[in-house]
């Protein structure tokens, strides 16, 4: 594996809405999309689950979810609080996906605050698969339309910006880069609107999958990860 250069393509949000699901689905169908993290909270949670059915091969791993895209106030300092929001959680994946996740991680990366990091390695561990952050698999951000707070720049999910990650942030190793594609419509509420159909068309242009074969990258998912042991 050491010499090997393993992505996985991980869109995070499976489940908040319908067009996001969709997005997410069409990026596993027609582009590069190997993973997924399904936010039991959303409201598409249902829909999600009917496609993951429809789609064996799309890994499926929980996208734990304290703040939501409304920003609503959970006092993360409370550490007992947090640990049975995560069971909770998790009890509900397993419950409607019908096993556990293949790896874990978080809405804006809660689970990564200081304070927080190791109580949830400690909870993750029983599953003994991936937990973003924990440094088995190398995590990659920037494939992401706002380095700012809400200022919008579609360069860095365009095509030579993906290309130009995957040539300088793919070692040998296996390296997860997020995404966040989908279809905005009504009922989606949050911050990251254009840009997730810029990923879309991104991620599935044909000359990424030519790119990643070019270069003697393999295409890799979490449940795969998860199998090997790592």
């Amino acid at each position: 594996m050491s010499e090997r250069r393993c992505v996985i393509f991980n869109a995070d949000d499976f489940g908040q809405t319908p067009g996001i699901t969709r997005g997410i689905v069409e990026c596993h169908r027609n582009g590069v999309v190997t993973s997924t993290s399904l936010i039991v909270t959303g409201s598409a949670v249902n829909d999600a689950v009917e496609a993951s059915k429809a789609n064996p091969h799309l890994a499926i791993g929980l996208h734990f979810d304290l703040c939501g895209e409304d920003e609503r106030e959970f006092d993360t300092t409370n550490i007992g609080a947090v640990r049975d929001e995560f069971n909770r959680q998790l009890d509900l994946f397993v419950k409607v996906v019908g096993r556990r996740p293949a790896h874990v991680d978080s809405h804006r990366h809660v689970h990564r605050e200081e304070h927080l990091f190791p109580h949830v390695q400690e909870w993750v561990r029983p599953l003994e698969v991936p937990l973003r952050g924990d440094g088995r698999v190398r995590f990659m951000g920037g494939f992401y339309a706002q380095w700012e707070w809400k200022v919008v720049d579609l360069k860095y999910v365009s095509v030579p910006f993906l290309k130009k990650l995957l040539r300088e942030e793919a070692p040998p190793g296996v390296s997860e880069f997020s995404c966040h594609p989908g279809y905005v419509t009504p009922d989606y509420v949050g911050i990251y609107r254009e840009e997730r159909e810029a990923e879309i068309r991104t991620l599935t242009d044909p000359a990424i999958r030519r790119f990643i074969d070019e270069e003697g990258i393999e295409l890799m998912s979490f449940e795969e990860v998860r199998r090997s042991g790592m």
